[in-house]
């Protein structure tokens, strides 16, 4: 039977709603790590330079976790141990769960929120996974290494790397190890999901594809230098950033290396993870600036300057990237043309990523303060 006009043009339009939501978070959410299963770092929201302080939150130590955001709750670690569940309209405590000893608190994990519960990863080498309305513990994994990577929840699986060299596939609900694989050195990276098969770079100086399924590789490539950062995947080409100075975009399906760029006159590394938007890659450097990469050729579109290490990883609302940097400071740039919006001075240096859902962005400092900005 043939399928009227419209028929096909509810199709095709739902085929596409659903690409843009994969790409995209969807607002009122901001569920983990980067927003999206493909790290895009592009949300939803509108989100208009200047923004306001709506409110602030106490963390009692420094916030180098970004915040996940779910049913109008912020979730973010802090190096106290503890994961803090923060309302996103009034900045108080909803609930704190303790992680670990204070001795070792909560680092550069961000929290994924699926299924009810909230997972983070912990530097005592420990994946939590709590209940995300009353913050009790659901369960707990132990890796042999301290975890900074990010937990992502896909099909069922929670993926998280460790300082063990491994990244684990854990059953969501129970915390029972379904798979592990073994990498050379420390995974520190959070995954890249795309079509079932978890992307990620590692300090062993390869870029790794794993099936989620059942943890076999069927993706492995020289990335040519140790990497930190996460990879977003776009129309099939990965980008990130490495510690020989230098971002890489690599094609999955012809495994080669599509291009390097590299600032020949300032040569930092990249710890930053990129985000990508329409033709666009953006990322921070450890150079003081925050650069626009042509996605096709690797050109240097522009480049704005901060005045400290920029470790966040930008959040791209609209036209417009928020990026926080070591100077204590919250930046807008429009990303087409580079050019400074806005400015805020948060007080401590400022290394976790932002995260927005309902209107609010939300960032942490190395300070120990969380605050809440709109309009």
């Amino acid at each position: 039977m043939r399928r009227s006009s419209a028929s096909v043009a509810t199709v095709f339009f739902c085929v596409l709603c659903s690409v843009f939501c994969v790409l995209s978070a969807q607002a009122g959410s901001w569920p983990q790590f980067r927003g999206t299963l493909n790290l895009s770092g592009v949300s939803t929201e509108r989100l208009d330079a200047p923004l306001r302080v709506l409110w602030t939150y106490a963390a009692g130590e420094s916030v180098e976790s970004s915040a996940a955001i779910a049913g109008d709750v912020a979730y973010v670690g802090s190096m106290s141990g503890e994961l803090h569940a923060i309302g996103l309209r009034d900045g108080k405590a909803r609930w704190k769960y303790r992680a670990v000893s204070a001795d070792r608190g909560i680092g550069e994990s961000s929290p994924a929120v699926a299924g009810g519960l909230v997972y983070i990863g912990d530097l005592a080498g420990v994946l939590h996974a709590v209940n995300a309305a009353t913050g009790k513990a659901a369960w707990t994994f132990k890796t042999g290494g301290e975890i900074k990577s990010s937990p992502v929840v896909a099909g069922g699986t929670v993926l998280i790397g460790s300082y063990d060299g491994h990244l684990y596939g854990l059953d969501a609900k129970s915390g029972a190890q379904r798979w592990k694989l073994m990498t050379e050195n420390y995974v520190h990276a959070t995954p890249t999901v795309v079509n079932g098969v978890a992307y990620f770079g590692g300090c062993d100086e390869i870029f790794h594809g794993v099936r989620i399924t059942d943890g076999r590789e069927v993706f492995r490539m020289p990335a040519g230098a140790y990497t930190a950062a996460s990879a977003v995947i776009n129309a099939g080409v990965a980008y990130f950033g490495t510690f020989d100075n230098d971002v890489v975009a690599i094609e999955l399906a012809s495994r080669r290396v599509k291009w390097r760029y590299k600032d020949d006159a300032r040569q930092f590394p990249f710890y930053s993870s990129a985000a990508f938007f329409n033709g666009t890659i953006v990322i921070g450097g450890r150079d003081k600036l925050v650069h626009g990469i042509d996605a096709a050729t690797g050109r240097s579109r522009w480049t704005m300057a901060t005045r400290a290490r920029v470790e966040s990883s930008p959040l791209i609302s609209g036209t417009t990237a928020w990026i926080g940097s070591n100077d204590g400071r919250l930046y807008a740039v429009n990303v087409t043309t580079g050019r400074k919006l806005w400015e805020w001075e948060a007080g401590g240096p400022v290394s976790a990523s932002p995260a927005a859902a309902n209107g609010v962005l939300v960032i942490g400092t190395q300070d120990g303060q969380v605050f809440g900005l709109g309009r």
